[in-house]
């Protein structure tokens, strides 16, 4: 009996590394990998698989005297006889910080809301200088016959003598101010209707003659029915003039012989009137019906508007009734009145034959010399 007894252990040890061979696997690896130096202490903390493993390998493992010691090595096994699983290498200082993040690296705010950077960062506010806006002098008088175009381009070139940038701005069905710069009405092919109702730059209409002028052509009847249904009609002229408001000092607008739509547009455009009269009691009547149009605008469209002036044309001096007619404007508005008379001279009648203002038609007739006198009258008045 003592025989068998002593024969029994020996095949335990080849049984034992047959049934576990993860003990020496386990001391390759350790052999292969550099343990970390933990400073002498117990082993970290290890997972519920390690612990799991630990514990079956410990039931199972040979006694300690046989196996091999384990140093305290900080990976972990997963199951399977060959699969480690080493913890990830400690991050240095400027890793872990998040106060060493570079700019190159993404932030929090970067991947949930990216587009509010812009609306977060403070911007500095920049001074912009100030945009000069042109003065738009609007000639307005529901009387045919009373010289509104004339006015319209011989003041706008006498403007134009004195150094200022000028734009004429013809909103007449009738194309007499186009037709007064040689410019044919008819074979126009781009006008102010295509601006009004279409919304087409104004820019691309403007011709340059003595001045430059926004054309018209007879398309201009129909605008007023064009434009009905449109939004914001009253401004159309107004929104499209704010493309060149800062090209020109002074822009004038020449307008039908009506209050209709078109005649609103101006008015709505401009920072003053001129109502050019003329020296006949018919004429003056319209001034009540333009004051009572011109106070709707200022209540519900352009409240800065304002009359510049009432100028007495086409004149006769000779004649007694235009002398009581001067006498009734002067009583009735005052210094509205301006002091510059503009009388009845064949010039006016002549130039737009030649396509030419009267400045540039006859420079030194007394005719051209009427509009430098009232261009200075205006200017003083506190124009650009």
């Amino acid at each position: 009996m003592g025989f068998l007894s002593r024969k029994k252990p020996k095949p335990a040890p080849v049984e034992i590394q047959e049934e576990h061979p993860i003990v020496d696997e386990l001391q390759e690896m350790e052999d292969a990998v550099p343990l970390r130096d933990v400073g002498g202490g117990p082993a970290g903390p290890v997972s519920d698989a390690g612990l799991s493993l630990a514990g079956e390998s410990s039931a199972s493992s040979p006694p300690a005297g046989e196996a091999a010691e384990e140093g305290p090595s900080e990976f972990v096994v997963e199951e399977g006889p060959s699969e480690v699983v080493e913890e990830a290498p400690a991050l240095n200082a400027e890793e872990e910080s998040p106060e060493a993040e570079g700019d190159g690296r993404m932030k929090a705010i970067d991947l949930i809301a990216p587009t509010r950077l812009d609306f977060l960062a403070e911007k500095e506010a920049t001074e912009q200088a100030p945009v000069k806006a042109a003065e738009v002098i609007a000639f307005a008088n529901q009387k045919g016959g009373v010289a509104k175009t004339t006015t319209t381009l011989n003041l706008a070139v006498a403007f134009a003598e004195s150094g200022y940038r000028v734009l004429c701005i013809d909103l007449d069905p009738q194309g007499n101010l186009t037709m007064s710069q040689g410019i044919d009405p008819d074979k126009v092919e781009k006008s102010l209707y295509d601006v009004l109702v279409n919304d087409m730059p104004i820019s691309e209409i403007i011709v340059k003659r003595e001045i430059d002028i926004a054309v018209a052509s007879i398309d201009l009847a129909g605008a007023e029915i064009a434009m009905s249904t449109k939004i914001g009609r009253e401004r159309s002229l107004e929104k499209a003039l704010k493309e060149v408001a800062g090209d020109y000092d002074f822009v004038c607008i020449d307008t039908p012989p009506s209050l209709g739509l078109l005649t609103i547009n101006a008015l709505t455009a401009a920072n003053k009137v001129i109502v050019p009269v003329q020296c006949e009691y018919l004429s003056m009547r319209g001034l009540v019906q333009l004051q009572n149009t011109l106070r709707m605008i200022q209540e519900n469209l352009n409240p800065d508007v304002k009359i510049e002036g009432i100028l007495p044309t086409m004149l006769d001096s000779r004649t007694i009734h235009a002398k009581e007619a001067i006498e009734i404007l002067e009583e009735n508005f005052g210094d509205l009145v301006f002091q510059s008379r503009i009388k009845k001279a064949i010039k006016f009648a002549e130039a737009p034959v030649k396509g030419a203002s009267v400045l540039k038609y006859d420079s030194d007739s007394s005719a051209a010399n009427y509009y430098r006198d009232l261009a200075k009258e205006v200017l003083s008045h506190g124009s650009p």
